[in-house]
């Protein structure tokens, strides 16, 4: 396995979408035609399918040095109040384009810490965008909490509004870690925040942990790992440190390459995670996943409805996904659109009454076709071009470049589409790299993604 580690280990995106951010073809894109295909978009799934909703909430009181979100520090909490109102005034934008009340699937809160702000101003958030729309039935609403600052009153406000899925990030328990990556998390309060959300009602608790941290151990992980076990939450998200410090600068700066665990170490760290959650009963879902049976990640695994898009997994597909808030990306299925990146120049859009959108893509057919693939690779481990519709000029090419990996007892290649082995896993970024003939054909000058291993 190391020699597969050391010749598969390479700089590659994590596929949230397709094409990939870096790789936008943002010269042809313009607001009308966001405009255009949302509205087409809307009118061919919100009765179907519902929408999904992403509200960005950027602003943390101290700087977490893992972190590669798009977030704000401050203590200043009178920050909140004009925040709201201003996704709200976005939201309205996206109302006034609408034919008909959104019938809202999903909503996620992200961030930065969505628990930055009040539960009251949460409640006025959430009670603005629900009473212009219909919540589907088996809607699933969930935040990202930090456990240090989540409290009763959070999670009770949210769940009264419909939230039941809440995901706390944990990270490492080892303080020696804690400390390199200023997020100081003892398991006390993990404790409290998961076993209060279960008292509430929550009926899906996720906790994300990160392997390949700064002084991560072997022994320190799987110390973690059994202060998990005692927790016993729902989903386990078990992610790869992206460490990309030429894209966010000093933040993860905040100690030494040498530091941080060897390709070998790391990979040793996350195979031995895995074994440990097969033995609590978890089951893999997709990459970087797990989840008990009961929960709807791993039912929606069973039934081949997973999905991925800019929040991650997804338990359903929706159509359209609409960002709210600064840096968010928006996603019609047939384009996608970003806005702006800073607070005030977000804001300053949505107060002329402009969207805040600054860059995008629309996608080709050839584009929609290769998402297909790369949704099912990363989400079911296979992939199939048996219809002609999910055929395209380069499946000769993809299958040529995936020779090795079958050589390497990864992966199966048909006649008519590609299993990822067992085995293979680890290494599914890497297969839907061969299907991504947009970076193939416009290769970076710099490296602008985490390794994939």
């Amino acid at each position: 396995m190391n020699n597969l580690i050391q010749k598969y280990n390479i700089p590659g995106p994590r596929y949230t979408s397709y094409p990939t951010v870096p790789f936008w073809d943002e010269a042809e894109f313009t607001k009308e035609q966001w405009v255009k295909t949302f509205q087409q978009s809307f009118v061919e799934s919100n009765e179907t399918e519902g929408i999904s909703l992403y509200i960005h909430l950027p602003y943390c009181e101290s700087l977490c040095t893992f972190c590669a979100c798009n977030k704000r520090i401050t203590k200043q909490h009178s920050v909140e109040e004009p925040y709201i109102a201003t996704v709200l005034k976005e939201w309205q934008l996206y109302l006034n384009m609408m034919p008909s009340k959104p019938v809202i699937k999903e909503i996620h809160l992200g961030g930065g810490t969505p628990t930055f702000f009040s539960p009251e101003n949460l409640r006025i958030l959430l009670e603005g965008i629900i009473k212009t729309s219909i919540v589907a039935d088996g809607h699933e609403f969930s935040l990202e909490g930090h456990p240090n600052n989540t409290t009763r009153e959070h999670l009770q406000v949210l769940f009264d509004l419909g939230f039941r899925r809440v995901s706390y990030g944990v990270q490492d328990y080892d303080l020696k870690v804690q400390n390199a990556i200023h997020r100081i998390q003892p398991f006390e309060q993990v404790k409290r925040a998961t076993e209060e959300a279960r008292e509430i009602g929550y009926t899906s608790i996720s906790h994300d942990l990160v392997f390949g941290l700064p002084h991560q151990t072997l022994q320190g992980m799987m110390e973690t790992i059994n202060k998990t076990k005692e927790l016993n939450p729902d989903r386990i998200s078990f992610y790869s440190y992206a460490h990309v410090p030429w894209i966010k600068g000093v933040g993860q700066r905040g100690f030494l390459e040498e530091d941080l665990p060897s390709p070998e170490l790391k990979r040793e760290l996350y195979e031995t995670g895995k074994k440990m959650f097969e033995e609590m009963n978890y089951f893999e879902i997709g990459m970087d996943h797990f989840a008990l049976e009961h929960d709807s990640m791993y039912q929606s695994m069973e039934n081949k409805s997973l999905h991925r898009n800019f929040m991650g997994y997804s338990s359903s597909k929706t159509q359209v996904m609409i960002g709210l808030g600064v840096s968010s990306i928006s996603d019609s299925w047939y384009s996608f659109a970003q806005n702006e990146k800073t607070v005030e120049e977000y804001q300053a859009s949505i107060n002329k009454g402009e969207l805040s959108v600054y860059r995008g893509h629309i996608l080709t057919a050839e584009d929609l076709v290769i998402r297909r693939h790369i949704l099912n690779l990363m989400c079911n481990m296979e992939t199939s071009w048996e219809d002609d519709k999910m055929k395209f000029n380069g499946i000769d090419q993809v299958k040529s470049m995936l020779k090795g990996m079958e050589d390497d007892d990864l992966i199966i290649i048909g006649e008519n589409g590609i299993v990822v082995k067992e085995q293979g896993r680890p290494f599914v970024r890497n297969v839907c790299m061969s299907f991504d003939l947009r970076m193939l054909e416009k290769e970076p000058e710099t490296r602008l993604f985490s390794m994939t291993i």
